[in-house]
């Protein structure tokens, strides 16, 4: 039952319930008729503003699909208060290095092989969480072409200049 009828031993007596009511232990009917013609109104406004989101929702929505063995990328963004790669805010990267599908579990979720630096996290994840990865050969460098120390330190050391300007004050 529910808790107001334990409490006082009668059902809650609403505008929705009142139609089981008898009419004639209850003087204004037409008040009650008004108030549920109301409510229908307001579930019928409700119902059409819901679907028409829908709608809109539905143009942009689209299913993605990732095969055993995709790359992807793996969004961070929303790990909140884990300082990433040393930046914070807009500068942080949102989606990190291209990880292996190993297996697909349902409709949406997908296990990753992870490194062992995120043994701590779990290695299912929604795919809303995942970015198709399409392997460019500008993202590979090589290492002959940087010069690296000891400790895994290099020099930056511009490739080209793009624009020059002189301005005088």
């Amino acid at each position: 039952m529910a808790p107001y009828e334990a409490l006082y031993g009668r059902k809650c007596r609403t505008p929705l319930f009142w139609t089981e009511l008898s009419e004639n232990k209850i003087y204004e009917v037409d008040l009650i008729r008004e108030a549920e013609q109301k409510v229908k109104v307001i579930h019928e406004s409700l119902k059409a503003a819901t679907d028409r989101q829908k709608s809109y929702a539905d143009l942009k929505r689209k299913d993605i699909e990732y095969q055993v063995g995709d790359k992807v990328f793996l969004k961070v963004s929303p790990w909140k208060k884990v300082l990433r790669f040393g930046r914070k805010g807009k500068l942080s990267p949102r989606f990190i290095r291209p990880y292996e599908i190993i297996e697909r579990i349902g409709l949406v979720a997908y296990r990753l092989l992870l490194p062992p630096e995120l043994e701590k996290f779990y290695d299912v994840f929604h795919v809303s969480m995942l970015r198709r990865y399409r392997s460019d050969p500008s993202h590979v460098i090589n290492p002959s072409e940087i010069e690296m120390q000891s400790d895994l330190s290099y020099e930056e050391e511009p490739v080209r200049i793009l624009t020059r300007e002189v301005k005088e004050l």
